[in-house]
């Protein structure tokens, strides 16, 4: 009896981590077959049956189970209306007067007499 629970256990632990597996009915029947065919072969050892026949029974309904609950695919259309795309014109105003008008006259007289010229020897 303990080694019946131990491996109830263990495969309960196994079938919710593959409870989530899939997304297409393919996967998911495989995955709901294998859950299915150990837990069938469990419950027909544990009640003096054979565990062969739980197995196949648990796994055609675990497949068939699997296969039944997929879930849709994700709709996919696009981004929202409006979501993407340069804002409207004038939406957050435009720069302070005076802000992108470059440095003021005199601030910049270009590069020091001699920066240009090669160094000796070239």
């Amino acid at each position: 009896m303990r080694r019946a629970l131990s491996a109830c256990l263990v495969l309960g632990g196994l079938a919710t981590g593959l409870a989530g597996c899939g997304y297409d009915p393919g996967t998911r029947a495989v995955t709901g077959g294998a859950i299915g065919a150990g837990t069938g072969a469990v419950i027909g050892a544990a009640s003096g049956g054979h565990a062969g026949v739980g197995a196949l029974i648990g796994g055609a309904a675990g497949a068939i189970a699997g296969a039944a609950t997929t879930p849709p695919p994700p709709a996919y259309g696009g981004p929202p209306p409006g979501y993407y795309g340069a804002p409207p014109p004038g939406a957050y105003g435009g720069p302070p007067p005076g802000a992108y008008g470059g440095p003021p006259p005199g601030a910049y007289g270009g590069p020091p007499p001699g920066y240009y010229e090669p160094a000796p020897g070239y």
